[in-house]
Order: C-alpha cells, then sequence, then structure tokens
C-alpha cells in the first residue's frame, strides 16, 4: 500500500520511535504528563512520523500500559503521522479506537527469538498478521512492518541473508507499505550493512525499505552512511537515543535522532526537523527516567550549555 503522505522537500525521512521503543525497556516508570508532553515536543520540533506507543498487553510491557490516555492528550498537528505497534487484531481494535491512522507490526528473523519475544514461530506470527493487516485496510489504516534480528540474533547468531529477504518479500505480500529491516541488538557494522543491502535493494525498491539501528557497539552512524550509498532515505531513531534491548543487557539505545541530523546537516541535507528542539525534548524528559540520555550530540550541547545538572535518579 502506498504511503499517504510524501516526504517533504528533502528525501530523508526520521521515523521518530522514542516515544514507544525508546521508552518500553526503560525501568522507571514515565509520567503520563511526560509522554504526552515528549510526543508534543516532537511533533512541534518538525517530526513527520513519531510512532507513539503501542497497544500490547500491560503485563508485557507495564510501561505503554496508558497508550490510550497517550493518545487522547497528544496534540495532533496536520501532516504528522502518529503511529502505534500492535501485536495481534485486539491491539488493532484498540488503536482504531484511540483515531490511529497507522499501525506497525512486527515479525523477526530469527525462529529462537521470535519463539522468546511474541511466543509464535515465525510462519504464525505472518498469519495473524495477514489478518490484522487485511482488517486494518478495512478500517483505512495503513501498516508498517518491522523485521527483527536481520543482522544477527542473541539466541542463533548469524541471521542468512537470505532468509531477510524472504521475510521482507512476505510481509509485503500481506500488505505493510515499508519493512524496517533492524538490527536488534546492535551487532551491525558497515560491512555487514554493505553486504545485506547488496542483496536487498535489487529485490526492493528505495520505499519499500527502512533501516532500523541501535548503538550498542557505536556504529549507528556509520551504518546509516553506509545505508546512504544504497538510496536508503527512511531511518528509525529515538530522541535522546533512548532504547534498547532486553536481549542485549547493558546495551545503548537507538540512534539517536539528534545524532543522525547533526551528520545529515553536515552532508547538506535538511529533514525539516529542527535538531535543537528535538535536543530539548530530550533533556525536557530525562529527569523521568533513571538515567542520563546516551546521544552524543545531546551531551554536547549539555556541556556547550554548562550544565550542572545531576545524573538523574
Amino acid at each position: 500500500m502506498p504511503k499517504t503522505v510524501e516526504k517533504g522537500s528533502d528525501p530523508l525521512e526520521l521515523v521518530e520511535v522514542g516515544p514507544r521503543d525508546g521508552l518500553q525497556n526503560e525501568s522507571a516508570l514515565v509520567p503520563l504528563a511526560e509522554k504526552i508532553a515528549f510526543v508534543d515536543r516532537l511533533s512541534a520540533a518538525g517530526h513527520r512520523r513519531i510512532e507513539v506507543s503501542a497497544f500490547v498487553s500491560p503485563k508485557w510491557v507495564p510501561q505503554l500500559a496508558d497508550a490510550a490516555e497517550v493518545f487522547a492528550g497528544i496534540t495532533r498537528r496536520p501532516g504528522v503521522r502518529y503511529s502505534a505497534l500492535v501485536p495481534n487484531a485486539k491491539g488493532l481494535e484498540r488503536a482504531i479506537a484511540c483515531g490511529v491512522t497507522e499501525v506497525a507490526v512486527f515479525a523477526a528473523a530469527s525462529e529462537v527469538f521470535s519463539r522468546k519475544n511474541i511466543n509464535q514461530s515465525i510462519d504464525e506470527s505472518l498469519v495473524k498478521y495477514a489478518e490484522v493487516t487485511r482488517l486494518a485496510h478495512a478500517a483505512g489504516v495503513t501498516v508498517r512492518g518491522y523485521l527483527s534480528t536481520c543482522f544477527g540474533c542473541p539466541f542463533e547468531g548469524e541471521v542468512p541473508v537470505e532468509r531477510v529477504a524472504t521475510l521482507t518479500r512476505r510481509l509485503l505480500d500481506i500488505g505493510v507499505y515499508e519493512v524496517a529491516v533492524s538490527d536488534t541488538i546492535g551487532i551491525a557494522h558497515p560491512g555487514q550493512v554493505r553486504s545485506v543491502l547488496s542483496v536487498l535493494r535489487p529485490l526492493f525498491t528505495p520505499d519499500q525499505l527502512a533501516l532500523h539501528f541501535h548503538d550498542t557497539r557505536g556504529t549507528a552512524l556509520a551504518n546509516v552512511l553506509t545505508a546512504l550509498d544504497f538510496g536508503i532515505t527512511t531511518f528509525d531513531s529515538s530522541a535522546g537515543g533512548l532504547g534498547g534491548c532486553p536481549y542485549a543487557p547493558g546495551a545503548l539505545g537507538n540512534a539517536a535522532t539528534e545524532d543522525l541530523l547533526y551528520m545529515f546537516d553536515g552532508l547538506g541535507h535538511d529533514t525539516g526537523i529542527h535538531i535543537d528542539a528535538v535536543t530539548d525534548a530530550s533533556l525536557a524528559l530525562e529527569p523521568s527516567i533513571s538515567h542520563r540520555l546516551p546521544s552524543r550530540y545531546v551531551n554536547a550541547v549539555r556541556s556547550r550549555r554548562g550544565s550542572a545538572q545531576p545524573d538523574p535518579v
């Protein structure tokens, strides 16, 4: 299904996943008002795509138990796509009831990871997501797909790129408009990104692919830079570098929005997202989490401003 909102004048586009993927693994429960303010600040900063929350069981992800309340509280700006992750038809139903017009489903390229993460095999999950996508389209809701562990699995190790290509095709065939090829545990490096995209790009157009990197080993920026050479223009990022993975204890979070914006600006790209406004949004949220934000750019700004702010507790 084609995208419903065109990109801006610059070809590069960021999908802000901080409010969902960034917060879901935080141990400190962020107050509802702070989540709402965070989303509103990110949309005011110029983001056109924001993943706000997830309609999953509170037993799985207590941090996102207030998804409906967050959607009810945010100020929806024209031209901004506010999406949610959904695991099944029930989650989709809850999202639609909240006025959500775009959802995402999440599959895995590793069988063991799929069973541990969602208690289903890969094939079982795709059958379920085909039904979710059918119901979503009938309701006028677009569907994005995540494909986890594309660059390596914490349980199986190396994941064959041929499997990644096959599952990307299967997700597109069930009706998702874009697949976020994901480095779930932050293991990817530029050489591996080049190898994976050398297989994927002849099979899929740039508009069908996005990339989702974590910065566990400090390679997220280099990986994005490598992907640009293959014509990829859509990248997931998280304000302040929030995020992590329960299967990579102690890992840093997603590629930081501010770090990517700084690099894109240096390359002459104008995404329409204001880096200082995103930084302010990240710093405003920081007291609600249990640690300092990992974004290098955010911490450089903190130092430049001469902040004497102590580490959050």
